[in-house]
């Protein structure tokens, strides 16, 4: 297997500081594939693997669903506040604030790298695009790498619209060709390499740190059927792919993280489809495989860090982690902070909300809902989940105090979900009276979701320490 399309351009020299040797891993990788022994023999000889004195621990950031709505798009009238009421939780109306906030947090904390872990805009619209584009490119010129990866929502999505008055207007949405050519500069133009059936690529983010980011979307008939196809999968071709990056990584003495759009695995008890990969477990056993224990992931939009102890005579004293980070979009608008060792392959991760108070104080702004952000942002999720949940019960045996109750419980509850931390909240939310009754209701998926989202959990989901395994070779 050949890798192709491995450094299609210079290095832009702000990113340079990070990477080491490229130009000779890039002439021996155009050699041939990894997998042949005169490449990997010229790799050992001539990339100049960094030493762990050399570098000291980098910090970084990842966010996902961010969901982008280009503010030109919408008007804020009827068809607008219908679309966003009937939604998922999006803040769309602050949508372009959200994005500056993130830009302000990145200029005013400095992170080495920002990754984006697709669902980068609402549907795929094309000015969202290049307006998220323009943002991301000030966070560069911040200092901070920013690299990317598509979701489900970004590409070929026939459900790209724009808001006027009443109406909902189809609006132009991009292709996969599009993607790379606008994010070129975040990841493409500085991958070590291409996986040449999809957008996946292998960049070196920090000193002997890479990043594996895996394209795991399906988009190449959304426009045939009608709508964005949700689930995800990985190719074969690219699980091959795979492998030969964590030989390379091995040859280099570099650390691996591991990234995608979709989940590897389960973050909830419910059985509901189209979160975790269609064939997560084929791609576990690649990771396990090629020695990659961690994966960064996002489309569930809540937070949530689980680990598979492997199986049979899998060693379970090296679990495989994958950490869904909580829609950017949605309350608490989170991202996760991260720091890596290259001494230890020490990586930590904390969720972190964004201070959109501080950015709106710093830009002077008089909206009492950005300076006071947070509070309208959980109060705004809450009254959401709150009338969502009536609408559920309205057909209900429940009084209408009881159905109110029930509400109110189901609301708060979601709120301590989605932020991930739902199980320091359990004894507070277990004694609401509005709890108690659902505790009586079987069947539906209200009920089913209320079980899921109190389920025990030892575990955080909001923080991690652990150590990288090394690739092998």
């Amino acid at each position: 297997m050949k890798i192709t399309k491995q450094i299609l351009q210079p290095l832009k020299n702000h990113k340079r500081r990070h990477l080491i040797a490229l130009p000779l891993l890039a002439a021996v990788m155009l050699l041939g594939g990894c997998k042949d022994e005169t490449a990997t023999s010229a790799l050992s000889a001539k990339v100049e693997a960094l030493t762990a004195e050399s570098a000291g621990p980098v910090a970084f950031w990842v966010a996902t669903d961010t969901h982008y709505l280009d503010k030109k798009l919408v008007d804020g009238g009827a068809a607008f506040e219908a679309y966003v009421n009937g939604g998922d939780g999006k803040m769309l109306p602050y949508s372009d604030e959200l994005l500056e906030a993130l830009v302000y947090d990145a200029e005013q904390k400095k992170p080495a790298f920002l990754i984006l872990s697709g669902d980068l805009t609402n549907n795929g619209e094309t000015s969202s695009h290049k307006e998220l584009v323009k943002k991301l490119k000030r966070i560069e010129q911040a200092g901070t790498s920013v690299y990317v990866i598509p979701g489900n929502h970004d590409l070929n999505n026939p459900w790209a619209r724009s808001f006027s008055g009443e109406n909902q207007i189809v609006a132009k949405h991009i292709t996969d060709k599009d993607f790379d050519k606008l994010y070129a500069d975040f990841g493409y133009d500085e991958a070590l390499s291409r996986d040449e059936k999809s957008l996946s690529y292998l960049v070196q983010a920090a000193p002997r740190l890479w990043l594996l980011m895996i394209d795991s979307a399906q988009y190449a008939k959304n426009e045939q059927y009608g709508f964005p196809q949700t689930d995800g999968r990985i190719l074969p071709s690219t699980l091959e792919w795979m492998e030969d990056c964590a030989k390379l990584a091995s040859e280099a003495q570099a650390s691996v993280i591991t990234v995608m759009h979709h989940n590897l695995l389960n973050h909830t008890s419910m059985q509901v489809s189209g979160f975790r990969l269609n064939n997560s477990q084929e791609v576990l056993g690649q990771l396990r495989q090629d020695g990659l224990n961690l994966v960064l992931s996002g489309h569930i939009h809540m937070q949530d860090i689980r680990r598979d102890q492997g199986a049979g005579n899998t060693d379970v004293t090296s679990p495989v982690y994958d950490i869904a980070t909580s829609a950017y979009a949605v309350n608490p608008h989170q991202y996760g902070a991260m720091t890596f060792d290259p001494l230890t392959r020490k990586v930590t991760y904390t969720s972190t909300a964004v201070d959109v108070e501080g950015w709106a104080a710093a830009k002077g702004s008089s909206d009492p809902n950005l300076l006071d952000f947070s509070s309208y942002a959980e109060d705004n999720f809450a009254s959401s989940s709150y009338n969502k949940s009536l609408q559920r019960l309205a057909e209900s045996s429940f009084s209408a105090s009881e159905r109110a109750s029930m509400a109110e419980a189901m609301a708060r509850l979601n709120v301590y979900y989605f932020a991930g931390t739902a199980k320091e909240h359990l004894t507070e939310i277990k004694a609401m009276p509005g709890f108690k009754l659902w505790e009586q209701t079987e069947g539906g998926f209200m009920s089913g979701y209320i079980r899921s989202m109190a389920d025990e959990k030892s575990e955080s989901n909001v923080s991690l320490e652990m150590v990288l395994d090394a690739p092998q070779p």
